[in-house]
């Protein structure tokens, strides 16, 4: 996170953050033998903020009915995957309150 802190300072306002919640799996999507997505895809995310798109990405991927979600949040958790926004907030890197507006 510091070294994310250190990047998001040096560039400020010239950042756009994107995420792509598509085919979510708990395997990395460079692994052509890894684990099938389980997850419908969601949409994808824009921000000027990396903790409010982190958190609104954490967010939808709960909101999904239990059988899409179940093995991605199981394996959010058992890294301690939320830590990471926490410690995001507590460096100042953003806000994690956001408005997620539908185009």
């Amino acid at each position: 996170m510091e070294s994310g802190k250190g990047t998001t300072e040096h560039f400020g306002s010239h950042i756009t953050y994107i995420n792509v919640l598509k085919n979510i799996s708990v395997d990395c999507d460079c692994d052509a033998d890894g684990v099938k997505p389980t997850c419908n895809d969601i949409g994808i995310l824009g921000s000027r903020d990396i903790l409010a798109i982190d958190k609104a990405s954490v967010d939808l991927v709960y909101s999904q009915p239990d059988e899409q979600r179940h093995d991605i949040v199981q394996r959010i958790e058992s890294r301690s995957g939320l830590h990471q926004l926490e410690y995001m907030k507590s460096l100042h890197m953003g806000n994690d309150q956001y408005e997620l507006i539908t185009l």
